[in-house]
């Protein structure tokens, strides 16, 4: 989800969780130094989009050339660029066709294949292994898997399974193992009588040679028929041939499949290290998905004191799922869920409606794939329920208008619901599988949750009084603000007139380039306005806190003043429509609050505001968290700006014994001279930005609710838990 190039030096995961967390246990110091921590759920996370090098002053930026942000950079370069791909166009000739043989165009084009080569794209090789290990247990012939993160930053994935195939392939005339590894498009997972297995979340036959090619060592041990097999591999190519050996007497039924890899660092930008809670929430849900599968994750470290370990297994399935996910809601009933096969689908649903919800969150999954951009599937399900509730509500006189009819968005709000077909030939769209497309699918599955809630409703008619007011709620409050709605849509971003007046607008009218600063009052506002390159940088200042819309209705945020400026400075265009990115007027939307207490609550509420309101804004790389200084050191006619707790240690360590210098704490951005807030945190060439993205819906759901939610008891207990990650000289108080 990226669109920047992350440093290869680091990986800084923040979860959303822990910047939440710091205002609710009032530790105001060092907003930016806390990169190491991180709490279970890394559903958000920070990736920086430049990083600091040596002296505090000097930064390398890291922004790809998409990164427009500084004008001056398209004049300086435009003109060799021009001279330069007019002469190679002139050389233009047979010698420039490429020919790229066995797994050349994987090591060539690795983003093709896994998404990226920063930190999404080196756990999608754990998530490509893993998925192989599902899918066995999907065929009903494994029921363990276990993951291991080792100390030496490789991964190892052993299932029990039926085992690779170790006989000679007719076709490639070598080991059907060193052809699943080595040979793109090559495995049994392509549908019909010669498959090997009925469903499958692999498709193409390249998940495991990708792992292969983009990895600097592979070793693969298989248990099959009473043998243990062996073989050892080194960016794609076998380095030793197929060992063989007789298992023990006791072990002779032992069978199944081991996948050890190192990620070749010449491949990755990023530094190879696998987060813990990362693979864990995707082995949560995995085992969420398959009830009858055990999965066992472990972190080894060269301090056993670190070691981590935790196994998952669901019994409940789905329901229990959907349990998870609103643990800190408040349920008008108990979790719905049935489980059906028809025309060769099988259907898993569960879902929950929640009285302190205003918003719906639906999950797919086909093959346990997950479908982040829905589907046929999610497109069924939507209908079922809309036509279901407008129907059951009219039968039972609950909907006394004939002319009201409550539309999917009514119907959906606060509702929970997990969505999971298995297709015997699924069509994703290419090797992401963002989106199911079977169009047959969408048939079953809306006749099937017609059905089945059809029946459960008529025999639970107290539960559907519950959902049919929860819904009913929601359309008065969508007719409530449906003025304040129109006024948004009415007034055109690009008029002046219709701008917010705290805003100060940027010259340019490139969205690409432009860049907006969300700063907390109008002191830092100032500040921030004096500072700024006027040409692409514009400043709206906030006052106070804006309302957490967690907790309110559409009608109340439409009606609040700072939610519309929000709206009309940023042309985030009106909830629940399509999201349109060249509606945006800045594409770069930066969050700058301060150091405290009071700074980060307003960073979680307007993060909370994005994700609800405008979530696809993640998804597109648009929003991003500053990082100023939290000191600045002078000694004699020299000036240093420390981003952390150890850079001023670093600091002070180069100075001599007997230096004389002077601290200054930063506390507020206001206390910071323009210039200094330009070359410290504005300036494209020098500052720090973190980049947000979402990594895992489901989880990012849960912690905006249990940190922005009804429920204090949760928050509470997030407070006790963390409390000894608190330190306590650094406490706000």
């Amino acid at each position: 989800m990226a669109l920047l190039l992350r440093p290869s030096s680091s990986s800084y995961l923040l979860s959303l969780r822990f910047m939440a967390s710091r205002f609710l246990a009032s530790s105001s110091l060092n907003s930016s130094c806390s990169y190491p921590l991180s709490f279970s759920r890394p559903s958000l996370i920070f990736k920086p989009s430049s990083v600091r090098v040596n002296s505090p002053l000097k930064r390398v930026s890291c922004l790809s050339t998409r990164n427009a942000v500084s004008p001056r950079a398209f004049m300086s370069t435009s003109t060799t660029e021009a001279l330069q791909g007019s002469a190679s166009s002139k050389a233009y000739g047979s010698d420039q066709i490429q020919v790229l043989q066995g797994l050349d165009p994987v090591r060539k084009r690795p983003g093709m294949y896994i998404g990226s080569t920063g930190f999404r794209g080196l756990h999608h090789l754990v998530y490509e292994i893993l998925d192989n290990a599902v899918d066995e247990a999907q065929a009903g012939f494994a029921s363990k898997i276990d993951v291991v993160l080792h100390a030496d930053g490789s991964v190892s994935i052993t299932d029990n399974g039926r085992g690779i195939p170790t006989d000679l392939h007719p076709v490639t005339k070598k080991s059907s193992l060193e052809t699943v590894l080595t040979v793109l498009h090559a495995g049994g997972k392509f549908g019909g009588s010669s498959s090997g297995y009925s469903v499958s979340g692999g498709l193409h036959g390249v998940g495991l040679s990708v792992v292969n090619a983009l990895s600097e060592a592979l070793e693969v041990t298989i248990w099959r028929d009473g043998m243990e097999y062996e073989q050892k591999y080194a960016r794609g190519n076998p380095v030793t041939t197929l060992l063989s050996q007789i298992l023990p007497p006791e072990l002779k039924d032992h069978q199944g499949t081991r996948i050890r890899f190192w990620p070749d660092k010449e491949v990755f930008t990023t530094a190879i290290q696998f987060d813990y809670n990362t693979i864990a929430g995707r082995i949560r849900e995995l085992a969420f998905l398959n009830p009858k599968l055990t999965i066992a994750l472990k972190k080894e470290d060269s301090d056993p004191d670190k070691n981590q370990y935790n196994e998952y297994f669901y019994a409940g399935g789905l329901i229990e799922y959907v349990t998870w996910l609103n643990t800190d809601k408040k349920p008008l009933h108990d979790v719905v869920g049935f489980r059906k096969e028809k025309e060769g689908i099988s259907i898993d649903v569960a879902l929950q409606w929640c009285s302190d919800a205003y918003s719906d969150t639906m999950l797919g999954y086909a093959n346990s794939i997950r479908t982040v951009d829905g589907g046929t599937h999610i497109d069924g399900t939507k209908a079922a329920l809309t036509r279901t509730l407008n129907s059951l509500g009219k039968k039972s006189k609950s909907i006394k208008d004939k002319d009201i009819t409550l539309s999917g968005e009514h119907v959906r709000e606060g509702l929970t619901c997990v969505v999971s077909v298995k297709v015997p030939n699924p069509e994703f769209e290419g090797q992401t599988k963002t989106r199911l497309g079977n169009p047959e699918v969408r048939k079953v599955v809306d006749q099937s949750v017609q059905e089945y809630l059809t029946e459960y409703l008529e025999l639970h008619p107290d539960i559907l009084d519950l959902i049919l007011s929860k819904s009913l709620n929601a359309l008065k409050a969508a007719l409530a603000a449906k003025r304040a709605r129109e006024l948004v849509r009415q007034k055109s971003v690009l008029r002046s007139s219709s701008l917010p007046g705290k805003l100060a607008d940027c010259s340019s009218t490139n969205p690409e380039e432009a860049e907006i600063f969300i700063v907390e009052g109008d002191s830092a506002g100032g500040s921030a306005k004096q500072g700024r390159d006027r040409r692409f940088q514009a400043i709206l200042p906030l006052r106070g806190k804006i309302l957490n819309i967690e907790r309110k209705d559409e009608a109340a945020m439409y009606k609040n003043e700072e939610i519309q400026n929000l709206i009309l400075g940023l042309g985030l265009g009106v909830k629940g429509e399509d999201f349109k990115k060249e509606a945006l007027r800045y594409h770069k939307i930066i969050i700058l609050t301060d150091a405290d207490v009071d700074g980060a609550h307003i960073r979680t509420l307007l993060l909370t505001f994005f994700f609800r309101y405008q979530r696809a804004l993640f998804d597109e790389g648009c929003i991003y968290v500053g990082v100023p200084p939290l000191y600045k050191v002078e000694r004699g006619k020299q000036a240093y700006y420390c981003y952390d707790d150890a850079e001023l240690r670093k600091l002070q360590s180069s100075f001599p014994s007997n230096a004389s210098y002077n601290i200054q704490r930063f506390k507020g951005l206001g206390e910071m001279m323009p210039t200094q807030l330009w070359e410290t945190t504005m300036d494209p060439e020098q500052r720090l930005l973190k980049q947000l993205v979402v990594e895992d819906a489901a989880e990012a759901n849960v912690v905006f609710s249990s940190l922005m939610g009804s429920r204090v008891d949760f928050r509470k207990e997030l407070i006790q838990n963390s409390a000894s990650m608190i330190n306590l000289n650094q406490l706000d108080i």
